[in-house]
């Protein structure tokens, strides 16, 4: 099943994920009036990223394409391009690879994340532009907009939200909205 169309509406061109004031990997997401808790790096934000800081990149991001688990999501509604995930996605997070920072398909030896998780924070699974059209080695990856752990428990880098959140703003979504975290 593919994602729904979505009637033209207004949609939202900046997401803004502002710190919170309770712990450093916790986060608020503002999407124009509505705001969302949500978890990011489990050592905060930072404006120099590095592969494997744990932490979330201050900056302006562009939202690419997403991926979702359509045995468990059926039904997403945006006009963000939207793929719907294989057990056999990855995401190589080997700086050292020439598929660094990319989807890649399995078998794949060097370091990388399965796009199908078990539990499930990959279900619905947006990609920012962190690092990818203009790659670095070591400057971060695998940096998404994905669904939260229990009790908000913070990423490796990405920003997390609760699924009925994500899927209040799926719909505000294109492909180039920015994602703004400050």
């Amino acid at each position: 099943m593919s994602t729904q169309p979505v009637r033209q509406r207004k949609r939202a061109s900046t997401l803004m994920v502002r710190p919170a004031p309770s712990k450093i990997s916790r986060a608020i997401v503002q999407l124009g009036h509505l705001t969302f808790p949500a978890a990011i790096g489990r050592n905060g934000r930072t404006a120099l990223k590095r592969e494997g800081d744990g932490k979330s990149p201050i900056s302006t991001i562009g939202l690419l394409h997403g991926f979702y688990r359509g045995d468990r999501l059926p039904g997403i509604a945006t006009a963000l391009p939207m793929q719907r995930t294989r057990k056999s996605m990855l995401w190589c997070d080997e700086p050292s690879s020439p598929n660094y920072n990319r989807l890649v398909k399995a078998p794949f030896a060097p370091s990388h994340e399965e796009m199908m998780r078990k539990d499930g924070l990959y279900d619905v699974c947006l990609v920012l532009d962190w690092n990818i059209t203009s790659r670095s080695r070591n400057r971060g990856s695998a940096i998404f907009m994905h669904l939260i752990r229990p009790g908000y428990e913070p990423t490796a880098g990405c920003v997390a939200l609760h699924p009925r959140d994500m899927r209040r703003i799926l719909p505000h979504l294109r492909k180039g909205t920015k994602i703004r975290i400050l």
